[in-house]
């Protein structure tokens, strides 16, 4: 069966031409041009990923971004407009996994797509029971989700569940934010990314670690990153 896409951006001639491209590569396409259709998308039926243009004239993407989130863990890849540095930021902290400055080439969105969905791919394949404890958190590998000392259940998105898994199996060692972007998107972190330090920012929030002098997720100054905490496995 083929993986669903759905594309939400308000330039038609777009739309065709990434109906056209993506359909070639094996995808079903659904095209939309904004938010009160994707939403009648979403009710109609599911979808492997959604791509949500920010930029949309008579909706905002970014509260978009945030009500697909807060309704669905289906994987968000954003278009923003080159050099708009915020949004990319703002769009990351509300949930997106991912995004692309526009204009782009069909063949970099492609590879940002089947990024994405290998990963989701993999994270289906580690379903089987298995939780990280540490601090009075537990993350559970099945369900994707974080549960606190309260019993609560916090659900991630795609890559908060991958950067947190990621420094929670490597406790107490630095990871380098190219180590970490690559288990975050699959690429290696540009000068001016700062895609890993939003996702740890919004971690900490999670975790209630004070960002100012945090206990858990700690940083390392010209290194990276890293969880200090002692992690207990279960299987």
């Amino acid at each position: 069966m083929s993986q669903r896409l759905l594309v939400v951006d308000d330039d038609a001639e777009l739309r065709t031409l990434l109906e056209g491209y993506l359909g070639e590569q094996g995808f079903e396409v659904i095209a939309v041009e904004d938010g009160t259709a994707l939403r009648r998308a979403l009710d109609a039926g599911a979808f492997d990923l959604v791509i949500l243009d920010l930029m949309l004239p008579d909706d905002d993407g970014l509260a978009l971004c945030r009500e697909l989130r807060a309704r669905s863990r289906i994987p968000i890849l954003m278009l923003t407009a080159r050099g708009d540095e915020l949004d990319r930021i703002i769009g990351l902290e509300m949930g997106a996994d991912d995004y692309l400055p526009k204009p782009f080439h069909p063949r970099e969105l492609l590879a940002r797509i089947r990024s994405i969905l290998r990963r989701m791919h993999e994270l289906a394949g580690e379903r089987p029971a298995r939780e990280l404890r540490f601090a009075g958190w537990t993350l559970s590998i099945g369900m994707r989700h974080l549960v606190g000392a309260d019993g609560v259940a916090i659900p991630l998105s795609t890559g908060e569940f991958r950067l947190l898994q990621a420094l929670a199996e490597n406790a107490n060692r630095v990871m380098s934010r190219d180590r970490l972007m690559d288990v975050l998107s699959g690429r290696e972190a540009g000068p001016f990314d700062r895609s890993v330090d939003v996702m740890i920012s919004r971690l900490r929030r999670r975790l209630n670690d004070d960002a100012r002098e945090p206990e858990l997720i700690k940083t390392v100054r010209n290194e990276g990153y890293l969880l200090a905490a002692k992690v207990e496995r279960s299987a």
